[in-house]
Formats: structure tokens, sequence, C-alpha cells
């Protein structure tokens, strides 16, 4: 098996890494702009050595993982390098735009846009894990826009390594994602940010600060130049789902300041049943 990955960071190099566990026999190569990101991926055994656009016509799987603004202009060229067998899926966020980029791309068949829902809130090639996709949902999008048989062959990779698969048009997917991704880390970055204003002794929000604290604010530590393009991309439904959020603070903040807790509790009960929507996603996993 020859594997090229382009981007060597937290999702990139904990799928080889995975590929390397479950293929032993896989030859893994890697196409990095950050010299010390391609020197640390190699250092820590995550890809056996570098490669360039003009080797990936010998591939048999290039996962393309780099920030999402950043695909709309590796994808073509990596199109147009590889061969008729080779099956390219990206990673990433948004998948509207990565599949409009695409679209009448003569070599549209050899590419399958994917989005596993997997990760932490680290990157770089340090950041990868081994199992990081045990049990997660893959989201594929436009599945009958590539051949047949790479289509197969991308799938067991992907069930291999103990992922899930779940098929959706691109629309619906950056619609959704909005609301269960995007929104959660603006929501960690803008509660870390008012903490930061408010609380200017950084000694005193160390020392008050809780776990229920920490995990809220744990997305605040994503990268910011892999996030702002997802916004950017995503702006239309960003916005849509932001308008939600803010309109159900605004209304928690008019309860509260008429004292009225029994609508309050009401609130906070009827969204309690968020523990067996996500229990049960758990059991289905």
């Amino acid at each position: 098996m020859n594997v090229h990955v382009i981007g060597i960071g937290l999702i990139g190099g904990s799928m080889v890494l995975d590929i390397k566990a479950l293929y032993p026999e896989a030859k893994i190569y890697g196409i990095e702009s950050n010299e010390k990101h391609l020197q640390e991926a190699i250092t820590l055994g995550l890809i056996d050595a570098e490669s360039t656009f003009e080797e990936l016509h010998a591939a048999d799987f290039v996962i393309v993982s780099v920030p999402v603004d950043i695909s709309l202009t590796v994808l073509p060229k990596v199109l147009d390098a590889v061969g008729e067998n080779t099956i390219v899926f990206d990673v990433g966020s948004t998948k509207t735009p990565i599949c409009e980029v695409v679209a009448n791309h003569p070599k549209r068949r050899n590419f399958l846009a994917a989005h596993p829902i997997a990760g932490t809130e680290f990157s770089g090639p340090s950041a990868a894990i081994r199992g990081l996709f045990q049990g997660k949902t893959n989201i594929i999008c436009e599945v009958e826009k590539t051949t047949f048989k790479l289509q197969e062959k991308a799938v067991q990779l992907f069930t291999t390594i103990g992922m899930r698969i779940r098929y959706m048009d691109p629309i619906s997917h950056d619609k959704h994602i909005a609301y269960v991704s995007h929104l959660s880390h603006i929501s960690s970055f803008m509660l870390g940010k008012t903490v930061i204003n408010k609380e200017k002794d950084e000694q005193d929000i160390f020392d008050m600060a809780g776990s229920g604290f920490e995990s809220t604010v744990r997305l605040a530590k994503s990268s910011p130049a892999m996030w702002t393009p997802i916004f950017k991309q995503n702006k239309k439904q960003v916005v849509k789902t932001l308008e939600e959020y803010i309109s159900n603070l605004s209304k928690f903040k008019e309860l509260l300041e008429n004292d009225d807790f029994e609508a309050i509790f009401n609130e906070m009960q009827s969204v309690n049943r968020i523990k067996e929507i996500l229990n049960g996603i758990h059991i289905k996993k």
C-alpha cells in the first residue's frame, strides 16, 4: 500500500498512524509546506519519507489534510497528478466549497469528499494519536461522483480504522456541522475571551476555574489558522446558528432580569434531554 498524506497534523497524522498499525507493509509519504513539521513527522515515525506532487501518480491513497482554504488550491493539483487507480480524499470540516471546486475536474471520479468527525484541541504532528477515529462517524458527500471501485477501497480503509460511515449532500453537511461543531468552537473562543477580558489577574482564573470551565473552554485552544477559514467558508450557516444562539442567550438573560426562575428551571430541564440524545449516540457507536 502506497499512501501519501498532504498536511501532517492531528487528522492526517492520526490517520497514517492507524494505517501503519493495521497495514504494516504500507509505505507512508508526506508532503508538508512547514519544514519543521515535516522533519517532526519523520522523527515521530508518522511518515517514512518526504514526497512530491510528481510522485502521486503511483499512490494508492492520497489524504488531503490541510486547512480548508488551502484545500481549494491543493486538491485540483493533486487530481492533476494522480493515477487512474488512486483514490484521493480530504478531511475538511466544510464540504460545499471543496465539492464545487472540483465539480468539473477530469479526474473528479478519483475524489471522495470526506469529513471524519474526530479531533482534539491540539495541532501539528505531535498531536497525532493512535485510535482517534475508533467509533467515530465519517461523513461522505457526493459519493455517487466517485468511481465505485475507488469508493469501496476508501470505505474499506475507513471501516478498518474503526469509523462508521454516513452519507450526506454537501449543503446538508455544512448546515448541520455549523450547529454541532462550528458553534461549539465559537462559544468556547468567546467564553475564553470574556473571562480573559474581565479577569485580568491570570492567577485568579487559574485558582477559581473548575473542571466545568476547563471543559467548556477546551476548544478555545484550537488553531485559529485552521478555524478562521472554516468560519469563512461556512459563513452563511454559521451566522444562522449564531443568531439562534444569541436569541436563546438573550431570552435567558431576560428571564434572569425578571426573576422568572421557574421559567429558567423549565428551560434547563427541557434541555436536559440532550443527555438521552448523546447516550443514544454513544450506544449506536
